[in-house]
């Protein structure tokens, strides 16, 4: 024969099942459905409260307790993974910015073996210099308004002052040459 504190686990599990789907089982939409459901037989019955409704009303609430912590619980859990990739977005983003960095040095390495040495070819790979030139805007107030075009902020026209000042027109503005490492 079963003791007390089992007849009455039994009990609770027999009304829960008898009334509707197990706490677990349930959403936060369906306990607040089944307030609304008690709350309309309640002003039904010109607000009396009858025994059951009054034990339904209280499981109801036991339900919402017991779910409302299970989605805080949920939420925490979820807190504490979005953090976790945070932390892991931030140590992947080192280690890329640590390998480009290796990269740059790499770069910078062949693109001095290629000055002193000249070009030369290893296998089906040819390393050499190329010219090019990048636009470098000292001062951009002194940038005449013809090569500036609006937008939400002041863009300047670099290609049209890459274009003119090989006539010297420009005023705080030079091309500078640069090598650059090209792979073939």
């Amino acid at each position: 024969m079963k003791n007390e504190a089992e007849n009455g686990t039994d009990f609770e599990l027999q009304e829960i099942e008898k009334n509707k789907t197990p706490v677990k089982n349930k959403s936060l939409f369906n306990i607040q459905e089944d307030f609304n459901g008690l709350m309309r037989t309640i002003e039904d019955a010109e607000g009396e409260i009858t025994p059951e409704m009054e034990k339904a009303l209280e499981i109801n609430e036991k339900d919402l307790q017991k779910k409302s912590i299970g989605y805080l619980e949920i939420m925490k859990q979820k807190e504490g993974r979005v953090l976790m990739y945070d932390n892991e977005i931030k140590r992947l983003q080192s280690l890329k910015k640590t390998e480009e960095n290796s990269i740059d040095r790499l770069k910078n390495s062949l693109l001095n073996a290629v000055k002193m040495f000249g070009e030369f070819t290893s296998g089906t790979v040819t390393f050499k210099t190329r010219k090019s030139s990048s636009l470098i805007i000292e001062n951009e107030d002194l940038i005449p308004e013809i090569y500036k075009t609006e937008v939400t902020i002041i863009k300047i026209d670099k290609a049209r002052i890459k274009s003119d000042l090989k006539t010297g027109k420009v005023v705080s503005a030079y091309l500078q040459e640069n090598e650059n490492l090209m792979i073939k």
